[in-house]
């Protein structure tokens, strides 16, 4: 419908707010029937005297009520009326939690079958998976982690792994069992928010070492070794985040040696390392005795289990991280531990992984396109792309513009351990978004951008 013109309310609401409220009433009293293709998004901003971006926000809040879908050059099209039950949908986006590094959530009807099915095998069992169990987790749980493990060139023996409630959970428990308010703990000057919130509660001095796209400088963790005498280094090595950045194979080795020569335990928080096709080796395999290994399930499966694959230096250390985990949480959750081995035993887990592989390809490569001449770090395999502001526009300003739009923003503020935080945020491209609802965000985060100039 071309010439469709809705009547904007002046009762002080938000315009995009209204104009996918207008979009609801007239999908409600049959103005839009379904099928009926929307006015192009300039073409309806010059019609009512606003914003591009103000329309397009408002096209993206009618898509997350469920009202309207677009199409790859095709448009933006009325499907509200087809919606079985559109609260329903529009009560699962509200519980969506942008501000996190999402990977895309599985759509194939037969892996969605295949994990269903799993659910409903697990559950047979319900009663025996209510009770108090394994701090770390059960034999076949471990062994079911140990074949995972696999998948990233690890083979510790059983009494090394832990099954655990998360990777943030067990940085804090690791940093418990190995430090005392006051002490020091080392990192990249940009790094995942979660070590600098454990840090800040542990009462911990947080060091963040400067580096290249390769790692962090080896001589200037020589330098932070003697002059901080730290208890820890925290890296997140395989498509860092925010900045999306791996590090590589010789550099892996280098930071090995340093600390095999300090005898410096490492955190290695291995959360997308189970992502790309061809990942270097983990840090655990250069300096088994010293690296703590966390294959956390969120990035690879999904946040909701809240589990990762520990693996201690060694059977003593997998001891005392039993015993704080314990005082943490008790446990892991029996239910997702034995949903988590099911989904690995029969094939499930790797399908999830390999749907997530190749679903962040797609959308990585259409952020590429859209910021294309803009600065950013990226990587096919990220979630998220690291963006470098042009001159004369704010992360606060994009963040706020860009609210709404499906995408979650976080700016560097979170990430920066060292120095002024730049004029840089993180994009994520994760999570329940479809792709044509992903290509018009990147296309407004674009269009924000030109038209600073």
């Amino acid at each position: 419908m071309k010439d469709w013109t809705p009547i904007l309310r002046a009762d002080g609401a938000a315009r995009y707010l209204q104009l996918a409220d207008a979009i609801a009433d007239g999908i409600s009293n049959g103005t839009l029937q379904d099928g009926v293709r929307l006015p192009p998004q300039r073409r309806l901003a010059e019609r009512l005297g606003i914003d591009f971006t103000t329309v397009s926000r408002g096209y993206v809040e009618a898509r997350q009520r469920g009202l309207v879908n677009s199409q790859v050059g095709r448009g933006t099209f009325v499907i509200g009326t087809k919606r079985a039950d559109p609260q329903r949908q529009q009560r699962r986006h509200a519980d969506v939690d942008l501000t996190m590094n999402l990977p895309p959530e599985p759509d194939d009807p037969a892996l969605l079958a295949r994990m269903e099915a799993g659910v409903q095998t697990v559950t047979a069992n319900l009663i025996d998976l209510l009770r108090y169990q394994s701090s770390t987790g059960g034999q076949i749980d471990k062994e079911a982690a140990s074949t995972w493990l696999s998948l990233r060139g690890l083979v510790p023996s059983l009494d090394r792994i832990a099954v655990t409630p998360g990777a943030h959970p067990t940085i804090l428990a690791i940093l418990m069992s190995m430090t005392k308010p006051g002490d020091t703990v080392l990192c990249e000057d940009i790094t995942y928010p979660g070590i600098r919130s454990i840090c800040a509660r542990l009462n911990l001095r947080l060091v963040g070492l400067p580096g290249d796209a390769e790692g962090i400088d080896t001589d200037a963790l020589e330098t932070a070794i003697r002059e901080h005498r730290p208890k820890a280094l925290y890296l997140n090595p395989t498509l860092n985040n925010p900045t999306t950045r791996t590090i590589s194979i010789a550099r892996r080795q280098s930071i090995a040696d340093v600390i095999i020569a300090h005898h410096l335990p490492l955190i290695e928080d291995d959360a997308y390392g189970f992502i790309p096709p061809h990942p270097p080796a983990p840090l655990a395999s250069f300096a088994p005795d010293l690296v703590w290994h966390i294959g956390g399930l969120a990035k690879c499966i999904g946040a909701g289990l809240r589990l990762a694959y520990t693996v201690a230096p060694d059977s003593h250390a997998a001891r005392e991280l039993a015993h704080q985990i314990k005082i943490i949480s008790v446990m892991p959750s029996p239910l997702m531990m034995a949903l988590a081995t099911r989904w690995i035993i029969d094939g499930t887990a790797d399908g999830i992984r390999r749907f997530v592989r190749e679903e962040t390809l797609a959308r990585q490569a259409i952020a590429s396109q859209a910021l294309n001449g803009f600065r950013f770090e990226s990587t096919p395999h990220a979630f998220n792309v690291w963006l470098h502001l042009p001159e004369g526009i704010t992360r606060a300003e994009m963040i706020g513009r860009m609210a709404g739009t499906g995408v979650g923003i976080m700016p560097s503020d979170a990430f920066t351990v060292s120095g002024n935080p730049a004029e840089a945020i993180r994009v994520c491209l994760g999570g329940q978004i479809q792709r044509s609802q992903l290509r018009d965000a990147m296309g407004l985060l674009a269009y924000i951008m030109s038209s600073s100039d």
